[in-house]
């Protein structure tokens, strides 16, 4: 079975592999502005980010920023949905089974995904309707399918380059849509002008 949506990926991930390592900070440093200025952004609770691999976008400075009421928590593999770790840099971590770190903690010690006040996801592409071309392993659309059906929180962010955004993205039955896309040029909500940062 082909995604056609595969060969859009494969070009997306280059657009972004090929920023210069300035761009890379420069661009880190606005979407901590964009992330932390989110009307929605939460003042306690828990927050998820992810670690940035194959050129994402980094969200170090971001997680740094964040009010001391908040915890970070990275993703972790269970099964067939994600969980959530609280993590801090220097704790333990370990590679998941694609290479990618994750908090070394028993499973017990994670958060749900419904407990979770706000999520940035890591994505491919997206679209001014703030629709989310993620990987096609589905992590996230599986994990927060709950939220076809009740509002908010937790939030759910996309966090890309402006380079990644595209004319228009098709939408599957299963895609949860997210509330905002944020980069660092600015901040895009569904149905509304985009807010820059």
């Amino acid at each position: 079975m082909n995604d056609p949506r595969q060969a859009l990926r494969h070009d997306l991930r280059q657009r972004r592999r090929d920023l210069s390592a300035p761009a890379r900070i420069a661009a880190a440093e606005s979407l901590a502005d964009a992330l932390l200025a989110l009307p929605f952004a939460p003042r306690e609770g828990a927050v998820a980010g992810y670690w940035a691999l194959d050129g994402e976008i980094a969200l170090h400075r971001w997680q740094l920023q964040l009010p001391d009421r908040l915890t970070y928590c990275l993703p972790v593999l269970h099964g067939d949905v994600l969980r959530f770790a609280p993590w801090r840099p220097g704790q333990p971590l370990t590679s998941n089974r694609y290479g990618i770190p994750e908090p070394d903690i028993a499973i017990e010690d994670t958060l749900e995904p419904a407990q979770m006040a706000l999520v940035v996801t890591p994505l491919v592409g997206f679209d001014a309707q703030c629709r989310r071309l993620g990987m096609g392993g589905g992590w996230y659309d599986r994990s927060f399918a709950f939220r076809h059906d009740r509002p908010a929180p937790p939030w759910l962010v996309g966090a890309a380059f402006s380079v990644q955004q595209v004319e228009s993205l098709p939408v599957a039955s299963w895609d949860v849509p997210v509330d905002a896309i944020c980069t660092e040029a600015g901040t895009l909500l569904p149905s509304a002008a985009p807010v820059n940062a």
